[in-house]
């Protein structure tokens, strides 16, 4: 009987240990984002692929196709205050972000959904939709990257993402 016990204790213990090595193979690594605003602190949760020589937008990244921007397991927002993100009231919790790139015009597009994988995207669980700002960047980002920025000027801040030659960005606000 100990024996059997050594054995499943052995098993547990070498898996425990394994389980670092795993985010080290990962071609993305997974990491998170925070930034507080109006005294909420947001977290983005989400993988960081690299663009390793590949063209992304309208490349790896299919215009008019919604894709869960990063890698593996889907991108999370989490805040423990309601939000307004442009015109659309996101209660607090974890909510998956995903994102409807053109070559013209960008959405994001919020999910009830508080986890989920990066492929497996359900329109029918969508908060709602907003339109993102985009712009062309000068000199090209190599990883995916989110920031969460505090309005310099006032209340609000914005979430920003950057990849390749372009920056999105959409406006919120903390709701009382």
């Amino acid at each position: 009987m100990w024996k059997r016990a050594a054995l499943f204790l052995c098993v547990i213990a070498c898996t425990i240990a394994h389980i670092p090595a795993l985010d080290a193979q990962r071609a993305s690594p997974h990491e998170s984002t925070k930034g507080s605003i109006d005294g909420n602190e947001l977290v983005i949760t989400y993988g960081r692929p690299y663009m390793r020589g590949r063209t992304i937008f309208g490349g790896l990244v299919p215009y008019g196709r919604v894709w869960c921007p990063g890698a593996d397991e889907a991108t999370v927002l989490d805040s423990p205050k309601p939000l307004q993100i442009r015109t659309l009231k996101v209660p607090a919790g974890p909510h998956t972000i995903w994102v409807l790139p053109t070559a013209d015009q960008w959405t994001l597009i919020v999910s009830t959904e508080p986890s989920g994988f990066h492929t497996r995207y359900n329109p029918s669980a969508d908060l709602g939709r907003v339109a993102f700002d985009k712009r062309a960047l000068d000199e090209a980002v190599q990883q995916l990257t989110f920031v969460i920025e505090k309005e310099a000027s006032g209340a609000g801040g914005a979430i920003r993402m950057r990849w390749e030659t372009t920056e999105v960005s959409v406006p919120v606000t903390v709701l009382q």
